[in-house]
């Protein structure tokens, strides 16, 4: 008997996904896992490196006989950093854990890990704590050279950090990393500092400090005033080498507002801007100087100069942002150091013709 063909149907084989399905499966996959990875990669080297952070303070406490686990959550849950395991990995491959040592340590978001490290080093009893006095008007090298001769730390280290270090504050970012990026904005003001001190720290005090003196007021109405808050520090910081005294800063910021919103008026013609540039200032400066070629010459270059010329304090920077409502274009010094504000170059020209006698007894 011929055998019969069964008549059941085959068990149909799973079906594979096609070739270009799973193609495309896999790539938004790796794309997937490739995303993720970088997004994890950024986060971390921004909690490491202390980038992009809010500034933000607070005090942590290192027990005798720490654990590094607990330090490490204690500093996240503190809001000093993102990633307490983190944290723990970078102190075991670098070693570091063994240079944090028991005390009562204030420490900053800012701060990258090695900071944070260098910041729990020693207990701060044990360490030399001085106060430093940062007056008004001092430039940028003035400040470096002061701390220096102080001992908070060295003057090549505290201008490296100026120079190179990103601090993450608004009012720094569109401006470019050149040596004196920072002038104008260590607010002068008195400090507690430790003799060899953290530069990353030290000079973060300093900017912290004009962060919160520049309050939401000043930055409202520099934007009323269709300014930066550069700009209006660079304002302050001639006004307070300029004036002679507070009831003069609100008439010499209207002098240079009216200047910069004149159409007459193409330069400033500010003498500290001069003095701000040569290698010693001068009791008066000589015709030559005034033609030195550089962008902080406001004899030569129209308009504010690129940068602050010194820390301006509060009064100042007030100053800048409230000017007083003149006519004037014009100052002069006098012979009792204060200043005569004139209206026209007539009137400018006869106070100075009055006081030539006593310019000559200045010196050059």
């Amino acid at each position: 008997m011929a055998k019969q063909e069964s008549t059941r149907p085959s068990p149909e084989r799973p079906r594979l996904v096609t070739g270009f399905a799973a193609g495309i499966l896999y790539f938004f996959f790796v794309v997937g896992i490739s995303a993720a990875l970088a997004a994890l990669a950024w986060q971390s080297a921004r909690d490491v490196l202390g980038l992009m952070k809010t500034d933000h303070e607070a005090t942590i406490v290192v027990k005798e006989g720490f654990d590094l686990n607990q330090l490490s959550k204690t500093l996240r849950e503190e809001g000093i950093i993102d990633h307490s395991w983190l944290f723990t990995l970078y102190c075991r491959v670098s070693h570091s854990a063994d240079k944090i040592h028991p005390g009562e340590y204030t420490l900053n978001a800012l701060f990258d890990y090695r900071a944070l490290v260098y910041n729990m080093r020693g207990t701060p009893a044990a360490l030399e704590e001085i106060r430093i006095a940062i007056p008004e008007g001092l430039t940028l090298n003035q400040i470096i050279a002061l701390l220096a001769e102080n001992g908070v730390a060295s003057e090549e280290d505290l201008r490296q950090t100026a120079h190179n270090y990103k601090y993450e504050y608004s009012f720094l970012s569109t401006i470019p990393f050149i040596e004196n990026r920072l002038e104008g904005f260590l607010f002068p003001d008195t400090y507690d500092f430790y003799v060899g001190d953290n530069p990353v720290s030290v000079l973060n005090k300093m900017l912290s400090n004009f962060n919160r003196k520049f309050n939401p007021e000043y930055r409202e109405r520099a934007r009323e005033l269709e300014m930066t808050i550069s700009e209006i520090v660079t304002i302050a910081s001639l006004i307070e080498k300029e004036a002679a005294n507070d009831d003069e800063r609100p008439l010499v910021a209207s002098v240079i507002h009216n200047r910069l919103n004149s159409s007459n008026f193409d330069k400033l013609q500010i003498d500290a801007t001069v003095q701000y540039i040569l290698p010693e200032p001068k009791p008066r400066l000589l015709y030559e100087d005034l033609e030195i070629d550089d962008p902080y010459n406001t004899y030569l270059y129209d308009g504010l100069p690129p940068g602050p010329i010194s820390a301006p304090g509060l009064e100042s920077i007030r100053a800048a942002l409230y000017p007083e409502s003149t006519s004037y274009y014009f100052y002069a010094l006098t012979d009792d150091y204060t200043h005569k504000f004139s209206r026209t170059k007539a009137e400018h020209d006869r106070v100075v013709n009055d006081n030539r006698a006593f310019y000559e007894t200045l010196g050059g």
